[in-house]
């Protein structure tokens, strides 16, 4: 089973403005102008360490964005990340999948 990320909101434009800063940053565009409307965004990894780096931008930036995120690392089992969390969530990621 892959790992997944799921961003919501309840405003057009927040998702958009998020993934632009992620993407730019990492000189990728997976992106494009006609999503900026998008509420819900997924992606799916292979390898769930790499989930690692998304999870850290988020946090980093939660204040800045009207948007939530959930991971899934099993199979119908969605996690919350929050503050209080995200710390936890990424140590358990090198932990679980350690390679």
């Amino acid at each position: 089973m892959e790992s997944i990320v799921k961003l919501y909101s309840n405003e057009n434009g927040e998702i958009y403005k998020f993934l632009s800063k992620l993407f730019n940053k990492s000189k990728k565009n997976n992106i494009s102008e006609y999503d900026n409307s998008i509420l819900e965004w997924e992606a799916k990894y292979g390898n769930p360490v790499d989930m690692a780096d998304i999870i850290g931008v988020f946090i980093e930036n939660k204040e800045d964005y009207k948007i939530n995120m959930w991971v899934s690392l099993d199979e119908d089992v969605l996690i919350n990340v929050t503050n209080h969390n995200a710390d936890e969530i990424i140590r358990y990621l090198y932990e679980r999948y350690p390679h």
